[in-house]
């Protein structure tokens, strides 16, 4: 084989190379995250008045590999206490696949089984062609739009130092089939005391149009630890027939130490 023969076939061979075993690198944004990593575990008793109802986990177990990325997989779930389930019985489990670079989601699930009612809802979000696709059909997306729970990790990561009272920052949310707005207004600090401690605390409110984790009339509050974790310690939201309240009762697997909380 000539020289110039050997160059040819060389360089086929490095675009052949290239071109399937060496994909380009994705340009995605990277977002610094000192607030949650894997093994992270929040739990939360949910009050109906002064009634434990059930109880709530933020939980992420591992990191999986999806569409070429890694990503955390969070779960929340929701289920009623036994003595309440004859009332109104709830099994609710959500989870969202969050890019641990970018922190924005590659997919994400619903499962609600409240009452006699059930849905399940996933869908796919194709960062890379601005596609969502569901089992309802494909949908365009903004890059980097959020679901709901990718959402809410994200605002954890957010400097609140700078903001003023009513202060708003935004955020798109992909739910069914519509992409929509959402905005966390922010509301300033409190100290607030719950079984898991007495923690200082941000306010802030996500106004949730759908997709919700709560079906709601009216507000969420959310308290955050006023640290580097911001982590939930507190949630407060209207219902039909009244309020419901979330309380942390414990936490684990912390990405560091809750700095707010008071001796």
């Amino acid at each position: 084989m000539s020289k110039s023969s050997l160059l040819i076939f060389l360089l086929f061979i490095s675009s052949f190379l290239g071109g399937i075993i060496l994909p380009p690198a994705d340009n995605f944004k990277k977002i610094e995250n000192k607030a949650f990593k894997t093994g992270e575990k929040l739990t939360f008793d949910v009050k109906y008045g002064f009634v434990t109802a059930g109880i709530a986990t933020f939980y992420i177990p591992k990191i999986k590999r999806i569409s070429g990325r890694d990503a955390f997989h969070i779960t929340f779930e929701v289920n009623t206490v036994p003595s309440f389930d004859w009332i109104f019985k709830v099994r609710d489990r959500y989870e969202t696949y969050l890019d641990t670079e970018g922190l924005f989601p590659w997919r994400f699930e619903q499962h609600i089984r409240e009452g006699s009612y059930s849905r399940d809802f996933s869908a796919f979000f194709d960062q890379r062609k601005g596609k969502a696709k569901t089992s309802e059909g494909e949908y365009d997306i903004p890059k980097y739009v959020n679901d709901i729970v990718s959402a809410f990790y994200l605002a954890r990561t957010f400097d609140y130092s700078k903001l003023k009272v009513d202060d708003r920052i935004h955020l798109k949310n992909f739910y069914k089939n519509k992409v929509y707005d959402l905005d966390i207004r922010y509301h300033g600090k409190e100290t607030v005391e719950v079984t898991a401690g007495k923690f200082d605390c941000i306010i802030v409110e996500p106004l949730v149009q759908e997709g919700g984790l709560f079906k709601s009339e009216g507000s969420i509050l959310v308290w955050m630890t006023d640290d580097a974790l911001k982590m939930p310690v507190k949630v407060k939201t209207k219902v039909i027939i009244g309020a419901i309240d979330g309380e942390l009762t414990a936490y684990e697997g912390l990405a560091g130490k809750p700095t707010s909380k008071k001796n």
